[in-house]
């Protein structure tokens, strides 16, 4: 069955037809053409999907690559076979089937329900949305009226909400499942390095006593428990708080360490844009372009500034106070005179560079 915006596109195209088309409905063309605009419907939706497909696999393969990087495993020494064995019963108490799910539960489920319960049209946000009337006003109402109201928008929410958990739940799980034997296999390979093949058999021997089999089933999902996100949820803001408090003081500190700043292509000379071109298996043409193009781009920023700047009152000195004004005055001078002598230190050193080039007898 076609969807319905499909069905609507389809529907555009029939009424944008010329009246005849219809007046003679036994003329095939007419048919033709109603299937023709259905099928290219069809076809550029394929293709649109296909595409999007192609690019998200893309940007998937990108991520891994990345993250295989950041973890290379490449260089550790391979896992001894018997303490492999170990893990893996270690990791199978760890990571029984469901285990997943479970701690998706305990992490999402209340907030997942709490999210179908918003979009199901009882909430005052959606009443808001839909009625025009202010959501304080909409808050008074009694959750008796808040209902009433949602059933005449939509008398078989609930069946919508349902359905969802119904068809997306399933898929849900069986990700989740998917995704529990890699990990499985990860955890067994990280215990096999981490822990010896004593330690691995007597954590073995806990996980088969009663405790042991209880801790192990529960200690996953416990790290997604309500009272431990709670807790670290409250524990967020101070450690916010913290950080903005000493910002002064990591500023001063990345101060005292004097490092030049970091050069762009601009900044290099010609021996180092040939180094970089060899560096590259590029040309040294390619990189000079690309860097008149940032040049350029950065000019035109600059002129979009001062462009703004004039337009804008508050850059007039005269509507500056006397302090400001000569604060910015002293600091345009200092930048002025460390420009020049910059520029005059660079002239010097390439000059003497020259110098010593030609005291260097030949070979």
């Amino acid at each position: 069955m076609m969807s319905t915006w499909k069905s609507v596109l389809l529907a555009s195209a029939m009424a944008l037809t010329p009246v005849q088309a219809f007046a003679a409905q036994e003329d095939p063309e007419a048919d033709a053409a109603a299937v023709d605009v259905a099928a290219d419907i069809e076809a550029d939706e394929a293709a649109a999907a296909s595409a999007a497909r192609e690019r998200m696999q893309r940007e998937m393969d990108e991520a891994i690559a990345f993250v295989e990087k950041i973890f290379d495993t490449s260089d550790l020494p391979p896992v001894e076979p018997a303490r492999l064995t170990l893990a893996q019963t270690t990791t199978a108490a760890l990571l029984p089937t469901g285990s997943l799910e479970k701690m998706m539960d305990n992490l999402y489920g209340k907030m997942f329900s709490t999210f179908l319960n918003e979009l199901n049209g009882s909430s005052d946000l959606m009443i808001s949305i839909k009625t025009g009337v202010e959501s304080e006003q909409v808050a008074a109402l009694d959750d008796k009226s808040k209902e009433a109201i949602a059933d005449l928008f939509d008398p078989h929410r609930k069946q919508r909400t349902d359905q969802i958990t119904k068809f997306v739940r399933p898929l849900i799980s069986e990700v989740l499942t998917d995704i529990e034997g890699p990990m499985r296999d990860g955890m067994a390979k990280a215990y096999a390095r981490k822990f010896s093949a004593d330690q691995l058999t007597s954590i073995n021997a806990f996980f088969s006593t009663p405790a042991g089999r209880s801790f192990a089933d529960e200690s996953l999902a416990l790290q997604a428990d309500p009272e431990i996100m709670l807790a670290v949820a409250r524990a967020i803001p101070p450690m916010v708080t913290k950080f903005m408090d000493r910002a002064p003081e990591l500023e001063s500190e990345f101060k005292s360490v004097d490092l030049p700043m970091e050069r762009q292509l601009a900044d290099l000379n010609e021996a180092e844009l040939k180094k970089l071109a060899r560096l590259l298996k590029t040309d040294v043409k390619a990189l000079k372009e690309h860097r008149d193009m940032w040049n350029a781009a950065a000019a035109t920023e600059a002129e979009d500034v001062d462009d703004a700047e004039e337009d804008d009152f508050t850059y007039d000195r005269d509507s500056w106070s006397e302090a400001d004004r000569q604060r910015v005055e002293a600091l345009e001078a200092a930048y002025e005179e460390a420009y020049s002598a910059a520029y005059d230190a660079r002239m010097e050193a390439a000059e003497n560079a020259r110098k010593n080039k030609s005291r260097k007898p030949s070979t």
